[in-house]
């Protein structure tokens, strides 16, 4: 087993858990933190990706483009990159943050819908950053079908593609036979992104790493959408012990994630009612904090509301389901609305 390539994205999954509160001094605070422990990349932009703050995504406290410049002023060694959303982002949004000057682009697209990407991975490409496909809720889809898609980014320019486990609703088997098809059918690099509805975050991230994946995702104390994500510190403590030294200090991600982001907190993370509906249910992690809201605006359980969600197969972009669901499953019990 190879040692993977860890990316942190605190600063833009860990985004949806503050109500994309970021601000430049937390930025600076983290980013100075992880790239003096050695962290290779680091990911910052509004939770939903350039362009996010939006009334349907959740609108940021700052500007995403004032923290990515205070993170690319504040690493020394690290890459800086950003989460790309077509549809949500646009190719002003590319260019202006390469200008800032991140290294690399991550874009994002609903795990069957990869043909959309093409002229944002040659954009990248023209602009000379490395460019990493993202195949969010990948749990709906085998190994086949993924694979056929991941071709496609590769085909237009990508550097790597990930198996997104948006939902937090793989198993380690589902892992390793999605990360497998990838490794298999690809000549470029596979990566794995985890959440931890289910508890498996770790034991997702490893079974990954176990069937070949090159590049791996964490977030300090686990921040991130929904259930979070894998810890950054407890991925390299895990690495470490497996005898996969990381060359990065373990201490200072310990220290970091104690000092600088556990009281940025609303609450802690737990494997909550919500949060395990949703894993179980398989609907997509930044959904959340709007099927709370709706759920206490109706009177309704949010479980229920995550049940129906995953029956009608959500994906990312039809948020304005949640308010359909709370309000029919309101109109069954008889509540008025």
């Amino acid at each position: 087993m190879k040692l993977p390539r860890l990316t942190d994205t605190t600063l833009r999954d860990g985004s949806h858990a503050v109500s994309h509160s970021f601000t430049p001094e937390v930025v600076k605070k983290i980013v100075t933190g992880l790239d003096q422990a050695g962290v290779p990349v680091i990911e910052v932009s509004h939770g939903a990706g350039l362009n996010g703050s939006t009334i349907q995504q959740g609108f940021s406290r700052y500007s995403e483009f004032d923290l990515i410049k205070t993170a690319v002023e504040s690493a020394k060694q690290a890459k800086i990159a950003s989460l790309f959303v077509p549809g949500i982002g646009t190719s002003e949004e590319l260019r202006k943050a390469v200008e800032i000057g991140i290294s690399t682009i991550r874009i994002a697209v609903h795990c069957t819908e990869a043909d959309v990407t093409e002229q944002y991975f040659r954009l990248a490409k023209e602009l000379g950053i490395e460019a990493v496909g993202f195949l969010m809720m990948s749990h709906t889809q085998p190994g086949k079908v993924l694979a056929e898609q991941a071709k496609l980014m590769e085909s237009y320019g990508a550097d790597c593609v990930y198996v997104v486990d948006s939902a937090g609703a793989l198993i380690p088997s589902g892992v390793k036979e999605r990360v497998s098809a990838l490794r298999e059918a690809l000549s470029i690099e596979v990566g794995y992104h985890a959440h931890n509805n289910l508890g498996l975050a770790i034991g997702n991230t490893w079974a990954a790493l176990e069937v070949g994946a090159d590049q791996i995702d964490g977030t300090l104390r686990g921040l991130g959408a929904g259930a979070g994500n894998a810890p950054t510190e407890v991925l390299v403590a895990v690495l470490n012990k497996m005898e996969l030294e990381t060359g990065i200090n373990l201490s200072i991600l310990i220290d970091l994630a104690e000092e600088a982001v556990a009281p940025l907190m609303p609450s802690p993370i737990v494997l909550d009612r919500d949060n395990l509906s949703s894993g179980y249910a398989g609907v997509y992690n930044s959904f959340l904090l709007h099927v709370r809201h709706a759920a206490e605006k109706f009177n309704v359980n949010p479980s229920d509301i995550m049940a129906e969600l995953g029956r009608r197969q959500a994906v990312a972009g039809q948020e304005d389901w949640i308010l359909d669901v709370a309000m029919e499953l309101a109109a069954k019990k008889g509540v008025k609305v």
